[in-house]
């Protein structure tokens, strides 16, 4: 099958790039100081290539993710990184784990969540700190006190999590390095008052800059990288040495003069972090099952293909039902995002 064959929009992948971005990433952070984050692809087959390169610890986002890396016998110990109230969807997650003898963690930053947890059988958890990012995560003065309750609700605490997601587009990286250190000094007093082997943090923009070791006063255990993976045009910019393995492949339905449109709109993309382009092209706007285009250097026919290249991959990939992965325009797998939706 050719890449022209395929119906679109599309996810595609190029092969090749996809595993040059692995393998970098596996020589960068190997075994275990790499927790990939599964939602960054939300396919399990994906998380197959990650762990035969030695990862064998992963990040969630969802239950369903949990779920779904269980039953594909995709890594033996996973990360629920987020607060789940939903006592139903965790006890399937403990239930599965139990069955398969894997390790679940769920990241906890409340005494709800603690609840929730011990009350859905959930047997191992992580305390979430704020680390600077307005989001989740507990206060670090008082992240020693949550660890205390969890523990008298007869929880395991292996130790602490933060993500510094309000530093991964810091392009100055001596800047960037600073502030991550200072986050990092965050969570290891965090760390110091909860105990425990584990200390969890980060993502592709910041992967770099971290010191995986304890010994290090602001070293942690491992890192959780995903969008590494395929690369999006806002990490692009960031000129860390993956590339841009994914895009969306669109066909041209209209075009009049220089204006084109394909039908790659707002139900294929992720937006929150602008527009999408396309190489030699101004993107006009997007729409719901269009994106209007036009070019200066291009000449385009309706029932050309265009490459869409997204500015955010995770919500990106969330939206479609197969990654078509090609080589030199031959299509040599279809994955299925089995983990897609909530």
């Amino acid at each position: 099958m050719k890449i022209d064959e395929i119906p679109t929009p599309a996810a595609v992948v190029d092969a090749s790039a996809l595993q040059r971005n692995l393998h970098e990433m596996s020589q960068r952070l190997p075994g275990s100081s790499l927790r990939p984050h599964v939602k960054a692809h939300k396919c399990t087959a994906l998380a197959a290539r990650q762990a035969a390169l030695g990862h064998l610890s992963f990040t969630c986002a969802t239950p369903r993710e949990v779920l779904g890396m269980i039953k594909a016998q995709v890594g033996h110990d996973l990360l629920l990184a987020n607060a789940v109230l939903d006592v139903d969807r965790l006890g399937q997650v403990a239930q599965a784990a139990d069955a398969a003898g894997v390790i679940a963690r769920i990241a906890i930053d409340s005494a709800e969540t603690v609840d929730a947890a011990s009350r859905a059988g959930i047997r191992d958890v992580v305390i979430d700190v704020d680390v600077g990012m307005p989001r989740c995560g507990v206060a670090p003065a008082e992240a020693g006190q949550l660890a205390d309750l969890a523990r008298q609700r007869g929880l395991t605490v292996s130790g602490v999590m933060g993500y510094e997601g309000h530093l991964q587009m810091v392009t100055d990286r001596d800047e960037a390095r600073e502030r991550v250190a200072a986050s990092m000094s965050l969570l290891r007093s965090a760390h110091n008052e909860v105990g425990g082997d584990i200390v969890s943090t980060g993502g592709t923009g910041t992967h770099d800059l971290h010191t995986i070791g304890l010994e290090h006063p602001t070293g942690v255990t491992d890192v959780q990288a995903g969008s590494y993976v395929m690369v999006d045009t806002q990490y692009a910019s960031l000129n860390q040495g993956f590339e841009q393995a994914l895009t969306i492949v669109g066909t041209v339905i209209a075009h009049h003069e220089r204006r084109y449109v394909t039908d790659v709109g707002l139900k294929a993309l992720g937006m929150d972090h602008g527009d999408p382009t396309i190489d030699s092209c101004n993107v006009w706007f997007c729409s719901d099952e269009h994106t209007t285009f036009s070019s200066s250097e291009r000449t385009l026919r309706v029932g050309d293909r265009v490459h869409v290249r997204p500015a955010h991959v995770d919500p990106t990939i969330a939206r479609h039902e197969y990654l078509w992965l090609v080589d030199d325009g031959e299509v040599v797998d279809r994955w299925a995002i089995d983990l897609r939706h909530w």
